[in-house]
């Protein structure tokens, strides 16, 4: 008796993605961010005014942000967390494929996930600590927009965008609390499920899987009950979004507004609320597109929100691309090299003949 034949699942060409990809990406740039562009250019003698010591100050807010986000990653890769140093180029590299690749979180944390693996750091540590800093800090996020909201509601009044954001934020609170549920308090049955999805998959060993379940789920209960650590990553994860929006709000100053704090965060959240989902690199066009209509809303001149939203964009989106390149370029140099040290040192060790 035959067996039948598999149905061959369709695939879409490698080369038509890519076509696809940056043909969204033309159109984003094209429909979005460059009127953006050309709506600034009727507003370059505001730059002659601009102070420099509040664009140092912007600076600095960014890289603060930078700073808390490693910070945020040595937490949940404790105790296994690589030197700040080697943690903040695994960021910026995971930033820079972020910035460059639609949908870029998923190929920008394999990055990190491969080069942590390869700085020491156990693969269920690095997985479970990627999977939180991410997830968690969305969350965090989402708190924050939430907070604004309540408080900005009673006083400016509703908007239909503020519901699909603060909706999207419901799921996201929903999915990631009840996961840690389904793992913690429901683990033989969710190790069972993982089980029989592993037999489905070639070349997926059952038994790895359920390790790598019991190993997360140690982990999930480590930072559970390390209260401290809980602590410090909901707060480096909270001050990661301050320290960003803050570069956005001293531009804003600096171009000669200045707007209420919780109308800032309550446009910033809007942005990135709006930017989570997976269409352009980091919401490129998206955070523009959002951000600077809800800033005019709130008072803000038309010609000063689109500079001071172009002016904080270059400094959180467009300049960590280089950066990271250098910062990956480093990894990758540092690992060359300790390959061909480690082969040196295994030809060395052989007896001669």
């Amino acid at each position: 008796m035959s067996t039948p034949a598999k149905k061959k699942r369709f695939a879409v060409p490698r080369e038509i993605r890519i076509i696809l990809s940056l043909g969204l990406l033309v159109f984003i740039f094209e429909y979005l961010v460059v009127p953006q562009f050309d709506s600034a250019r009727h507003s370059l003698h505001l730059l002659a005014s601009l102070n420099p010591f509040l664009v140092i100050f912007a600076v600095v807010c960014e890289l603060a942000a930078i700073y808390a986000y490693v910070e945020l990653s040595r937490t949940v890769l404790f105790p296994h967390a690589p030197s700040r140093y080697n943690t903040l180029r695994v960021n910026l590299a995971g930033l820079m494929i972020g910035h460059v690749l639609p949908g870029g979180t998923a190929p920008a944390g394999a990055l990190s996930y491969r080069i942590y693996s390869e700085l020491g750091v156990p693969k269920e540590t690095s997985a479970f600590g990627l999977a939180t800093q991410g997830t968690g800090s969305a969350v965090v996020l989402n708190v924050i927009f939430w907070i604004a909201l309540v408080i900005s509601i009673p006083l400016r009044g509703f908007n239909p965008a503020y519901g699909f954001a603060a909706l999207a934020g419901v799921f996201l609170l929903m999915a990631f609390f009840g996961t840690i549920m389904l793992l913690t308090r429901g683990q033989q049955h969710a190790d069972a499920w993982l089980r029989a999805l592993a037999k489905r998959v070639p070349r997926l060993d059952p038994e790895k899987v359920s390790t790598l379940l019991s190993k997360i789920v140690e982990r999930i209960s480590m930072l559970i009950h390390n209260r401290r650590n809980l602590y410090w990553a909901l707060t480096w994860a909270g001050l990661n979004w301050i320290f960003d929006a803050a570069c956005l709000w001293v531009f804003i100053w600096a171009f000669g507004h200045a707007i209420s704090p919780i109308d800032l965060l309550v446009a910033y959240g809007l942005a990135n609320v709006l930017a989570a989902i997976p269409i352009t690199p980091a919401g490129l066009g998206v955070v523009e597109g959002v951000l600077i209509p809800t800033l005019v809303g709130f008072g803000v001149p038309h010609n000063q929100a689109i500079l001071a939203v172009l002016s904080y964009r270059l400094i959180n989106f467009w300049i960590p691309i280089p950066i990271g390149g250098v910062a990956y370029a480093s990894l990758e140099w540092r690992r060359k090299n300790s390959t061909e040290s480690t082969k040196l040192s295994e030809n060395d060790s052989e007896p001669d003949s």
